[in-house]
């Protein structure tokens, strides 16, 4: 990686100019807590930016959880730059800072750079060493690739609900790595995406309210107990994300607000300042000293908890200075738009920050306008990530899939109209936490109809989402079927696993999940046009669409075709590219088996009848509500010559 520094260096000129430039993009290997030898001497040195400060004071058990003369640092920048030595002090420490305003008000603050910190509702940081742990995974961080034309499918889940121990406690980082990874594996998912570990006060905020941007939350362990659950990820072939939150953080009075009595690292202006909808403060974007924090705090996830990529949360209101404000709430930029020119400016850094070091992270936008060139490198004026979540994708087909099914043909331009924008970024389809959730009901219960009803229109879905140009997510409980929206605080219903219906569809899913590894048309040209081609987007009257994903070589190629309506379709003509022999080779709908119990292989032989604008075509039978995919096996027999008569 290239470090100049190893923990607990002392900062040099070179290194407090980089921090007030920006550019310090390794912060926290100089700020902070960190266990060191000075002079012959162990112990911890402490280093804290606080510029508004008179005094700068360590706040712990020695010292009575007031800061004194005794415990004061100096500052050893006019920046404003505070630290200090402590001979003796050992690891698992508790402190606080003690900050000083200029009107005399003492103030204790957790540690910005703090690695590690004290279990909820108690808010100290923690005196933490992150070093000596003996990762495993050379060999999976060597052959990162660029993902493009490679499947991903991840699974997104909630650390403490994915499931709880009899008495309701959570289960620890390397409790888990034993529970969740062998059900990844099983059930084909390339990737875990976990929404926000860093350090966080309130447990209903999901992490998305941060207070600890260095320290993993220390419900689920130790930061080593976390570095083993990613060891473990990448030695069973999984990549993992973390949801990441720059936009905004809680307003906590330990926390980052009006951190040394001024507002350091939130805007001065309210306005800007002030996320109304979640109660938040947004970072100050054009502080350079904000952006060598939050660069920093990217790279460290990558650097020493080894992450393959980051989530980027809430994209949206970064850039955007109207974001959930009406006219009047905000001030417009110096040239009269609404865009926040130093979010977008600091989105830029970050990822050639990253890029630069991880060429092969992932760095996923959660942006949910139609902002142009997120996706675009920077180089050539974008915002530098390399996909996007779909917002308008996931919209529309909930949407469209929550519509009652009378209604559905007045609807029809949900399905067909997302793929005129597809590759307009690279996108990853979301089927998040943030759609199950707050009243909008369960994937399985979005579905209109019956009881089975339901579970053919989410296997509809699932097999739609697989088919789809596009990387996949899926929240967990989608996969197999829980039927109660996303509770936040209690495990999924795992026990529905005992009914036939709940466990068939997460054998569904399992083998869809693996269908989609093994299809080169679904991933290979995900982000090029070549990979997508449409047999029939108008039969809005049935409720049913045809269309083709391509790979690299024609002979992958798939014909997909949904039913979107709960009634059957015995005859069914559907176009086809090629003259040959079809097979059917994968259906939502529960297979037919012959008497020694082995699936009857479905197959079709085109007829030379013009359909679809397709020169040959197929005569098909539509189950109710189904999903099938067909792809061409051979060409058609070659008639057998009759010998004439003697």
């Amino acid at each position: 990686m290239g470090l100049l520094h190893k923990a607990g260096d002392r900062l040099t000129n070179s290194d407090v100019y980089l921090f007030h430039e920006g550019t310090l993009h390794r912060g926290y290997r100089l700020f902070g807590a960190h266990l060191t030898v000075e002079e012959g001497q162990t112990g911890v040195r402490f280093t804290v930016w606080a510029p508004h400060a008179v005094q700068v004071s360590l706040a712990s058990d020695k010292y009575g959880w007031t800061g004194s003369h005794e415990s004061a640092f100096t500052r050893i920048s006019e920046s404003g730059i505070w630290s200090r030595f402590f001979p003796g002090m050992t690891e698992g420490t508790i402190y606080k800072y003690e900050i000083m305003d200029r009107e005399g008000n003492r103030m204790l603050k957790s540690d910005p750079f703090a690695f590690h910190a004290e279990i909820r509702p108690a808010t100290a940081s923690i005196v933490k060493s992150i070093e000596g742990y003996a990762w495993s995974d050379a060999a999976w961080r060597r052959k990162r690739r660029n993902l493009f034309q490679r499947p991903v499918n991840i699974y997104e889940l909630h650390f403490g609900t994915w499931k709880q121990k009899e008495d309701g406690s959570l289960y620890s980082y390397r409790e888990m790595a034993e529970l969740l990874i062998p059900y990844v594996v099983k059930m084909g998912y390339t990737h875990i995406e976990i929404m926000p570990l860093t350090e966080h006060p309130y447990d209903l905020s999901w992490g998305y309210q941060s207070t600890g941007y260095f320290a993993p939350t220390s419900r689920y362990g130790e930061p080593e107990d976390l570095m083993y659950f990613v060891d473990q990820c990448h030695a069973a072939n999984i990549g993992i994300l973390l949801d990441w939150v720059p936009g905004h953080f809680t307003k906590d009075a330990h926390g980052l607000r009006r951190f040394d009595g001024t507002p350091l690292y939130e805007y001065s202006d309210p306005a800007k300042a002030e996320k109304p909808g979640w109660g938040t403060l947004s970072f100050d974007f054009g502080k350079p000293e904000v952006r060598s924090f939050l660069i920093s705090s990217a790279l460290y996830w990558l650097d020493l908890y080894h992450f393959d990529g980051l989530r980027v949360d809430a994209v949206t209101s970064m850039i955007r200075l109207d974001f959930e404000k009406r006219e009047g709430e905000y001030a417009p930029n110096q040239y009269g738009g609404v865009e926040n020119l130093e979010a977008i400016s600091f989105l830029k850094d970050l990822n050639k920050a990253v890029f630069e070091h991880y060429p092969y992270t992932l760095m996923m936008a959660e942006e949910s306008s139609s902002w142009p060139g997120v996706t675009t490198p920077v180089h050539e004026g974008g915002l530098g990530f390399n996909y996007k979540w779909n917002m308008g994708w996931m919209n529309d087909t909930l949407a469209y899939l929550e519509t009652d099914f009378a209604q559905r043909p007045q609807r029809h331009n949900l399905l067909t109209f997302p793929i005129w924008y597809a590759y307009s970024e690279n996108f990853t389809l979301p089927l998040s936490h943030d759609e199950v959730v707050h009243g909008k009901k369960s994937l399985l219960d979005k579905m209109p109809g019956s009881y089975e009803q339901k579970f053919e229109g989410l296997r509809i879905l699932l097999g739609y989402l697989m088919t789809f140009p596009g990387k996949k997510l899926v929240f967990m409980g989608g996969e197999f079927g829980q039927f109660i929206e996303w509770r936040d605080q209690g495990e999924l219903d795992w026990f529905l696993l005992d009914y036939d219906s709940h466990f068939g569809l997460q054998q569904y899913t399992a083998a869809l999940n693996q269908f989609y590894l093994r299809e080169p048309a679904l991933w290979e040209l995900d982000h090029s046009c070549d990979g997508y081609e449409w047999i029939n987007p108008d039969d809005a009257g049935q409720s049913v669409i045809c269309y083709l994903r391509k790979g690299k070589r024609v002979k992958d190629t798939l014909l997909i075709i949904i039913n979107f309506q709960p009634v059957a379709r015995p005859v069914y003509r559907v176009g086809v590219p090629k003259p040959g022999m079809y097979e059917q080779i994968f259906s939502s709908v529960i297979p037919e088996l012959d008497a020694h119990g082995r699936e009857i292989r479905v197959t079709k032989s085109s007829e030379e009848v013009s359909w679809h604008q397709q020169q040959h075509s197929m005569e098909l039978a539509l189950a109710p509500l189904s999903f099938s995919v067909w792809k061409r096996t051979g060409n058609l027999p070659t008639p057998k010559k009759r010998r004439a008569k003697a």
